[in-house]
């Protein structure tokens, strides 16, 4: 049994690729660090927000696998966007990228509007909460 309930009370909105609250009753904390389109090498690589974002969310995952943990572990994420109108325009597709990668098990999450993150070249940062058994 996941460590990880997620809560979405009706009186509130329906949440669309996230959950209004999350209860977590396991026994270990994983810190996850901002994560990028960074490739082996360190660069930044792909074309566009949803290739950078499904490579900024395939290292987060990797960080969480390495930690032990499994995309249903995670309670807590937030998507850093240089460009929240493209984020918008393209939510449908991240959505997409989402669920294949991590499945419909979301966290709670927020995506904050950014002027630049460290890397010029990347559009988006990713990080996050995870709770182990």
């Amino acid at each position: 049994m996941s460590p990880v309930h997620r809560i979405n009370p009706v009186e509130l909105s329906p949440p669309t690729g996230f959950s209004h609250a999350v209860m977590a009753t396991g026994s270990q904390l994983v810190f996850l660090a901002g994560q990028t389109a960074l490739d082996e090498g360190g660069r930044i690589v792909g074309d566009g927000l949803p290739a950078q974002f499904a490579t900024a969310l395939t290292n987060l995952l990797t960080a969480l696998r390495a930690a032990g943990g499994a995309p249903a572990d995670l309670a807590r994420v937030t998507v850093y966007a240089t460009d929240v109108a493209d984020y918008r325009e393209n939510s449908a597709e991240l959505g997409r990228i989402w669920r294949r990668l991590a499945g419909r098990d979301f966290p709670a999450m927020a995506v904050i509007g950014v002027a630049r993150l460290w890397d010029e070249q990347a559009l988006v940062e990713i990080d996050g909460v995870a709770v182990l058994p």
